[in-house]
């Protein structure tokens, strides 16, 4: 995971846990405002409840004024009906009933076509309509014009009833006005969810099923009704005078726009501070990433041994700035360091050469000039005196072999010995080679053999041949039995010359070291621990390289490896 993800994270963590408190409060405060503006469509529904009961009670009034003195006597009951009818405008229909509820007489306003027929009702229904709770309304109806007509009952003293149809303009005018911001409603529903539209209705397109179902419902707040013009919202009361639900009913989003104002803000809100955790986690992250990375590539650099590396201190800050001033002087002091271990190094190396150049040269100068003051005494016959000089020769090679091995290894030191590779013919190089240490070879009854594919080798055929001379003498001088092969391979990228024996062979730690300057596995043999070590450099001085393998007891293998020519 990337730092700015981690920071960003932890930015929006910090900034966003004291939120979920507050999402919840704001939820709760959501739910009871909700609530709030629900409970005021109610209130309002149970006013207009309350003004139906009292326009019952009012109307019950008229009628019983309305009523002549004398009472619905039989040979008088149409005028008295007449009468009554003009003295109240709202009536429709009025009718006498006898205690059976059949309908004796009647006068009506609307036309007979338009009149119910001859009214009948039952004891039950009349009996319903005369509870307290009733106020003497039957209902309402729905007529044909879409107008709500109410139906009263009122009981005569004679055991008679007045029934009346009564057509309440002006309470459908009082609810059509009755409004709630710009789309809610008064409305009266009846128990089967059927709407009764006032004179000037606005159309909902609310299915009669939904609002029976909440009607049946335990609460009396509509929180989501579906309808034609989208979700509405509201809340109901029952009118025991009408037999009938008062609805008040908005449109949701008009309802609650206040809350989605708050829900638009809190959006808002959160989107600023992600935004906000975004670019203060990326800006951070920038801070912390830039100084982190260089102290990153100034460990990596020093790792690889590259102490001249230097951190830009202005690129940090506060405690960074410190520590890439700490990073640099303590590179600094390395490289102090470094360079003094180095010199104590090369003063130790130097006097570890001086002292094994100085051993090493002792006994061939000592022997030289032992022989020369023999020789120059003159008291030396013919053979003897060839003896001597032959001693001094081998002396004096010795002594040049340990100096030119010394040299080799300054000038590879230095990057002087860069070979002039040309295309060498393998066989003719290796067999001239063998013929070199034949001799010594026969002398100790090994087999020395040459095998392979031959062909040619992109190299410098003078320092080839010294590496090959010095792999082959090594196999030979510390093999005391069995063999020593030379192999030659070639590939499709490299040339390669191995050199294999029957010798003791080497540990995995002797694999390691062997190629060591001034190294030797066997500290009685001659030598100066140098031939390996040059040849190595050698052979990488051409682009290639020499490694071991071995298993103790099984001898060892030496691998020249060459590139091919343009490789």
């Amino acid at each position: 995971m990337s730092i700015f993800s981690k920071l960003f994270k932890l930015f929006a963590t910090v900034v966003l846990m004291p939120l979920i408190p507050m999402a919840l409060l704001l939820a709760y405060y959501q739910n009871r405002q909700t609530h709030t503006v629900l409970e005021i469509h109610y209130n309002l529904a149970e006013i207009v409840s309350s003004d139906i009961t009292r326009y019952a009670e009012d109307t019950r009034r008229r009628f019983a004024a309305a009523l002549p003195e004398e009472g619905m006597t039989q040979p008088g009951t149409a005028a008295a009906l007449e009468k009554m009818l003009s003295s109240l405008p709202e009536a429709e229909l009025v009718a006498v009933l006898d205690p059976a509820g059949h309908e004796t007489a009647r006068a009506a306003r609307m036309p007979r076509a338009q009149q119910p027929g001859k009214m009948a009702l039952s004891l039950e229904e009349i009996q319903t309509a005369l509870a307290p709770g009733k106020r003497g309304c039957l209902g309402t109806l729905q007529e044909p014009d879409q107008t709500p007509v109410v139906q009263v009952l009122y009981p005569l003293p004679d055991g008679q009833f007045l029934y009346a149809w009564v057509r309440p303009v002006d309470l459908w005018e009082r609810l059509q006005q009755m409004r709630i911001g710009r789309t809610g409603q008064v409305y009266l529903v009846s128990a089967q969810g059927e709407l009764f539209s006032g004179p000037d209705p606005w159309p909902l397109g609310v299915r009669a099923k939904d609002l029976k179902k909440r009607f049946s419902g335990n609460s009396r707040l509509i929180k989501r009704l579906p309808s034609a013009e989208g979700p509405l919202a509201g809340a109901f009361a029952w009118s025991e005078p009408l037999g009938v639900y008062v609805a008040v009913l908005q449109l949701k989003e008009e309802a609650l726009r206040s809350l989605y104002f708050t829900d638009l803000v809190l959006i808002l809100f959160l989107l600023a501070i992600a935004t906000l955790s975004y670019f203060g986690a990326l800006a951070f992250s920038r801070s912390l990433g830039e100084p982190i990375a260089q102290l990153l590539q100034g460990a990596q650099a020093v790792s690889r041994g590259d102490l001249n590396y230097h951190l830009d201190e202005e690129m940090g800050w506060g405690e960074f700035k410190q520590l890439m001033q700490a990073f640099n002087k303590m590179t600094a002091d390395l490289k102090d360091y470094q360079a003094l271990q180095l010199k104590s190094q090369v003063s130790e190396m130097k006097e570890q050469i001086f002292r094994s150049v100085a051993h090493d040269l002792r006994a061939p100068l000592l022997g030289l000039q032992g022989y020369i003051y023999i020789l120059s005494s003159g008291q030396l016959g013919q053979t003897e005196r060839e003896e001597y000089l032959r001693r001094m020769s081998e002396a004096a090679q010795n002594l040049s072999s340990l100096l030119e091995d010394v040299l080799a290894v300054s000038r590879v030191e230095a990057g002087m010995t860069l070979p002039r590779l040309q295309r060498v013919e393998l066989d003719p190089l290796v067999q001239s080679v063998l013929h070199t240490l034949a001799p010594a070879a026969q002398e100790k009854g090994l087999a020395l053999s040459a095998e392979g594919d031959g062909g040619t080798a992109w190299a410098d055929p003078k320092l080839l041949r010294r590496i090959l001379t010095n792999l082959l003498s090594n196999a030979v001088k510390f093999t005391q039995r069995g063999f020593v092969k030379i192999q030659t391979r070639q590939t499709a990228e490299r040339t390669e010359i191995s050199v294999a024996d029957s010798g003791p062979g080497l540990t995995e730690k002797q694999c390691s070291e062997v190629f060591e300057k001034y190294h030797q596995v066997d500290e009685g043999a001659e030598g100066y621990g140098l031939g390996l070590f040059i040849s190595r450099q050698l052979a990488r001085a051409h682009g290639g390289d020499l490694t071991v393998h071995s298993v103790p007891g099984r001898g060892c293998t030496f691998v020249l490896s060459l590139p091919k020519e343009g490789k």
